[in-house]
C-alpha cells in the first residue's frame, strides 16, 4: 500500500540582521548626533571592558533595535541614537547591520536619544493597537523602550536647550530620577554617572552629555588622556630641568667659595702666615 505524504507548510525563519534594513533612508537630524555618540562611546570604553573582560558586549550608535515583524521591515524598528548591550557578542559574523531583538533574546541595559526638538517624539507613549480594518497604530517610542523592548534606562537630552531626564525601569514602568547633588543621574550598575559637561568637542562647543565615575571624576576620552599625559611628560620635564639648574647653582656657589678660600689663603701667605699651619 502506497501512502502519499503531504509535507506541513512551515512559517518562513524570522529574519536575522542581514536580511534586515540598516536604515530608514532618512538624514542624521543635525551636526551634533555623531560627535555626541562618539564622546559617550569613548570615554566609557574601559568601563565595559573592565564589566566585560571577554569583549562580550555591543554599544550601538543610531542603529536600528528590530522587535517585531513588520511590511516594511522599518517599521518594525526604533533606533536609539546611543545604545548598550550587554553580554552579547560585539560582531556576528564580523559585521552588524542591526540588532535583531527575537534574535539576541537580550535587552539593551540604557539607551539615549538626543532630541533635535522638544522631546515629545522620544517621550511619546502611544501604545501600539490593530483597529478593525487591520491598520496599525505606529506605537511612540517611549511606550516601546518601556513595555516590549524593557531597557532598564531610557535618557532623552534636548540638545536645543540642554534639558536632561533620565528614566529607570522600576515594576515595568519607567520612573524619572532625580538627579544626585553633583547635577548627575547614576547608574549604579555601571558604577557610573550621566551628566552634563559645557566644553569643547569637534570643534563644537557646546553641552555634551557625557560619564562620570561613582566619585564624580569625569570619565576622559583619549584625545583629554594624552593630552593629560603630555602635560604629565612636561611637567616632569620641567622639574628635571629645574632640579639640574639648582644642582648646577650648588656646583657654581661651591666653585666660588672653593675660590675664595684659596685667595684668602694666598693673602694669608703673603702676610707671612701659613694658613695650613695648626694652632
Amino acid at each position: 500500500m502506497n501512502e502519499t505524504i503531504t509535507a506541513t507548510g512551515l512559517p518562513p525563519a524570522f529574519p536575522d540582521h542581514t536580511q534586515l534594513p540598516e536604515e530608514d533612508g532618512t538624514f542624521v537630524k543635525n551636526f551634533q548626533e555623531h560627535p555626541q555618540s562618539i564622546i559617550l562611546t569613548d570615554s566609557i570604553a574601559s568601563v565595559v571592558e573592565r564589566l566585560h573582560p571577554d569583549g562580550q558586549y555591543a554599544i550601538g550608535q543610531d542603529c536600528g533595535i528590530y522587535w517585531r515583524e513588520t511590511d516594511p521591515p522599518e517599521r518594525g524598528a526604533e533606533a536609539p541614537d546611543w545604545f548598550y548591550v550587554p553580554n552579547v557578542p560585539p560582531t556576528i559574523d564580523g559585521y552588524r547591520r542591526s540588532y535583531v531583538l527575537w534574535r539576541e533574546h537580550m535587552a539593551p541595559f540604557i539607551a539615549l536619544e538626543f532630541a533635535s526638538g522638544n522631546g515629545d517624539e522620544e517621550r511619546d507613549r502611544t501604545p501600539l493597537a490593530v483597529a478593525a480594518d487591520g491598520t496599525t497604530t505606529k506605537p511612540g517610542k517611549f511606550w516601546v523602550y518601556e513595555r516590549i523592548i524593557r531597557i532598564p534606562y531610557y535618557g532623552i537630552y534636548e540638545i536645543k536647550t540642554g534639558n536632561l531626564e533620565v528614566y529607570h525601569l522600576i515594576d515595568f514602568v519607567y520612573r524619572r530620577i532625580e538627579p544626585n547633588e553633583r547635577g548627575h543621574y547614576p547608574i549604579p550598575v555601571l558604577d557610573v554617572e550621566l551628566g552634563l559637561w559645557q566644553g569643547s568637542y569637534q570643534n563644537q562647543e557646546m553641552l555634551w552629555l557625557r560619564w562620570w565615575d561613582s566619585q564624580g571624576n569625569l570619565l576622559l576620552i583619549g584625545s583629554e588622556q594624552v593630552e593629560i599625559e603630555r602635560a604629565r611628560v612636561e611637567q616632569e620635564r620641567q622639574r628635571a630641568e629645574q632640579a639640574e639648574r639648582k644642582a648646577e647653582q650648588a656646583e657654581r656657589k661651591a666653585e666660588q667659595a672653593e675660590r675664595k678660600a684659596a685667595q684668602l689663603a694666598d693673602r694669608l701667605r703673603a702676610m707671612g702666615i701659613d694658613p695650613d699651619a695648626e694652632d
